[in-house]
């Protein structure tokens, strides 16, 4: 799994101009699924994410997780995320996930940070054209891979 971490003031996802998911404060997640991918990387990234410490304490300093301020998460699924650019122009996606497997793994992430959490968490439609808008703070953007956990 990849996922793309913002931190944001706000975030919201659109399809079709009707509001699916909004936050305030908290962490916009892009998130890309591999064939490889499996429960194991599932429960690591999610608990990585509630975790991480990129908020800031009252030193300014960014000591504080989403768990520790009660922040909220907008969960997005984004196959791009695997795209390979190594030949040509066109990126191809065959690393990312079909959807028969990439929508179960998705919806378990949703309801595992739902419940590291203890409250729901925002999302887009999985493989529906969205309209992501958000307000970045920082600008503070972390990549994570499952399979390169640096």
């Amino acid at each position: 799994m990849r996922a793309v971490i913002q931190r944001v003031k706000r975030a919201s996802c659109h399809v079709e101009e009707k509001l699916t998911g909004e936050i305030k404060d908290g962490l916009l997640v892009l998130l890309g699924i591999e064939d490889a991918d499996e429960q194991e990387d599932l429960e690591w990234l999610a608990a990585k994410i509630c975790n991480l410490r990129i908020f800031g304490d009252d030193a300014g300093l960014m000591n504080k997780s989403l768990l520790d301020l009660g922040g909220e998460i907008l969960l997005i699924s984004q196959f791009t995320l695997f795209a390979a650019t190594k030949k040509g122009n066109r990126p191809g996606f065959t690393r990312a996930a079909r959807p028969e497997k990439a929508i179960p793994l998705y919806e378990q992430m949703q309801q595992q940070l739902a419940r590291l959490l203890g409250k729901p968490v925002a999302t887009g439609i999985f493989g529906a054209d969205m309209q992501i808008s958000l307000v970045n703070d920082g600008p503070v953007t972390i990549t994570i891979d499952t399979k390169n956990k640096e």
